[in-house]
């Protein structure tokens, strides 16, 4: 079984900072792709930041320049840096790993719990 848990996510004022973070545990042989995504009240979910395990990164067109994903695969852990938030940035922010669990097997998708971020004045 693996676990995902997220944390960091809180109350900020437009224009300041967070950083949420994401520890894998269980019986991992191999987190590959690893992402994060939101969803806020009444919206679907969508993906903010990726990375692959070779160290790309995808972002969101609204949060170019704003928000760095980056990850410490020694701690399977992933990182989101968030700057310059915005109020439209309110929203649960989940994390999504895409794990194998042995060598040779297919990989598996598993989620964090979510953890809230509320930009707000």
């Amino acid at each position: 079984q693996v676990q995902l848990v997220e944390s960091g996510g809180g109350l900020v004022q437009p224009g300041g900072s967070l950083r949420l973070s994401c520890a894998a545990s269980g019986s991992i042989y191999r987190l590959n792709g690893m992402e994060w995504y939101r969803q806020a009240p009444g919206k679907q979910r969508e993906l903010v930041a990726a990375s692959t395990s070779g160290g790309s990164t995808n972002y969101a067109d609204s949060v170019k320049g704003r928000f760095t994903i980056s990850r410490d695969n020694a701690k399977n852990t992933v990182y989101l840096q968030m700057n310059s938030l915005k109020p439209e940035d309110t929203a649960v922010y989940y994390c999504h790993a895409d794990t194998q669990l042995a060598w040779g097997t297919r990989s598996y998708d598993y989620w964090g719990q979510g953890t809230q971020v509320t930009v707000s004045s």
